[in-house]
């Protein structure tokens, strides 16, 4: 894992960027080359301080349109490594016009430029089917796996293989489990070792090559967990990670059933001090006020859509909680008919909602219908990046069943946010727990970086109506 700011970013990520840029780079040598062997002395002069210039551009440009597309986004069930190298293609696809501009302004021109961006596109769909589909694909199999021992066999242990299972964390890889703590269910999966407690931990180490552990046992006082042994392990540079501080690594989330007061107080992170706020409000209002510059030819042809739909105000006005747990009132464009709530009763947004109108379910699936919170962005009410604000009679009920709740309003709610960005559509209290999981993630490492990798993932997430709305 390579920390940047508060935020974790796996070595399975930086090894994709890495390849995609390299492979971008390689691209753009190989096409000099061949130009220059097929047209001689026919070509412009071609200077290898302007290929290497041309090559760092696209070595920028293909991945960026990558990452807009969503191919590094971490978390996210529905990528095959197939489902990866389609979206690499077609973002080179998008990226023709900027890579055009690149190889006109470095190494070539006119005609030339068309032939240039021709043998350069070729190069790089072969590099990238071949490092993706081939040689990643083993080489990540072969330096990039976790290989995990889990401390514990009780239920604890059985969450954590299913867990990664569900989410197919593919760069993990369960070698087995050392019992400890409770003697609760033993793990039924032969598919795993339960290494006896006469061999140790580090001889289970040595023979199975580990490089990570997990200790998955929730009473760890009374010396049910061997700490001495962990310890050694420790020294040896292998991570020993609790349950919390793993699923924060690997899931991007924090998991509520393993959490303590202690490691709230006394854990890294939840900073909120006056340069973050200030840094904070600077980035709101220049993102709020290019965003609805950017994005008032598109508010403008909604607000006609819904009017010529149906009868009713366009915008819809509705008390959310904010800050502190202040009431605050959010604008969205309506959605709904305007009787979606006659009987008064506040009532969660399903799938396929048979309130929504047909304008209403284009524009929830595309988050055209938030772009109306920009104004209580640069009023100050809202921030671009945060824990999407709920309804006060929903945060009643949610305090009640879901522990630390409270903690997602120490921070402002925002327009996009990272539970937005990493969890699928879902309207129950099992949604809400686990959007509430990613939320406290958000609040313990929120940074300027983060909020721009939010910003940056809710582009794929619009284009391919991912997340939840």
């Amino acid at each position: 894992m390579f920390r940047v700011f508060q935020h974790h970013i796996s070595m399975a990520t930086m090894a994709e960027l890495l390849a995609d840029s390299v492979t971008s780079f390689l691209a753009i040598l190989m096409t000099v080359a061949t130009m220059i062997f097929f047209y001689g002395s026919a070509t412009d002069p071609m200077h290898m301080s302007d290929a290497v210039w041309a090559g760092l551009g696209f070595a920028l440009v293909i991945p960026l349109h990558c990452g807009l597309l969503g191919v590094y986004r971490e978390g996210s069930e529905y990528k095959t490594s197939r489902a990866k190298l389609g979206r690499a293609l077609l973002a080179c696809v998008l990226a023709v016009p900027l890579a055009y501009q690149v190889i006109v302004n470095t190494v070539s021109e006119g005609t030339q430029a068309h032939q240039f961006l021709g043998f350069a596109g070729a190069y790089l769909v072969v590099g990238l089917v071949v490092v993706r589909g081939l040689v990643f694909r083993s080489w990540h199999g072969a330096f990039l796996q976790q290989r995990i021992l889990i401390i514990g066999t009780g239920r604890e242990a059985h969450s954590v293989v299913s867990d990664l299972k569900a989410r197919r964390m593919q760069g993990h890889s369960v070698v087995g489990f050392y019992p400890a703590g409770d003697a609760a269910p033993g793990i039924a999966d032969k598919r795993f070792n339960v290494f006896p407690e006469s061999l140790s931990i580090n001889d289970i180490i040595q023979r199975h090559n580990i490089n990570q552990i997990i200790v998955a046992v929730k009473e760890q006082r009374g010396g049910s967990v061997p700490m001495d042994q962990l310890l050694s392990a420790r020294i040896q540079g292998i991570p020993v990670l609790d349950l919390a501080a793993f699923y924060e690594r690997t899931t991007g989330e924090v998991p509520v059933d393993s959490l303590k007061a202690s490691w709230l107080v006394y854990g890294q992170g939840f900073v909120q001090g006056r340069a973050r706020i200030i840094i904070k409000r600077l980035f709101d209002i220049l993102s709020s006020s290019f965003l609805l510059l950017l994005a008032s030819p598109v508010m403008l042809l909604t607000a006609l859509a819904i009017k010529l739909e149906s009868e009713g105000p366009m915008i819809y006005r509705q008390e959310r909680v904010g800050l502190g747990g202040k009431s605050f009132m959010c604008l969205k464009f309506r959605s709904m008919r305007v009787d979606a709530e006659k009987d008064g009763v506040a009532v969660w947004a399903k799938k396929n909602d048979s309130r929504v109108t047909r304008v209403g379910s284009f524009i929830r699936k595309t988050r055209i219908d938030e772009l109306p919170q920009i104004l209580s962005v640069l009023k100050g009410e809202m921030s671009m990046v945060g824990p999407r604000p709920e309804r006060p009679s929903f945060v009643a009920q949610l305090k009640q069943q879901i522990p630390y709740y409270d903690i997602r309003h120490s921070v402002k709610p925002g327009v996009t946010g990272w539970a937005q960005v990493r969890y699928s559509y879902g309207a129950s209290l099992d949604d809400a727990l686990h959007k509430h999981q990613y939320d406290l993630y958000y609040v313990k490492n929120n940074s300027l970086f983060l909020d721009l990798l939010i910003l940056f993932e809710t582009v794929s997430v619009v284009i391919f109506r991912e997340g939840s709305q």
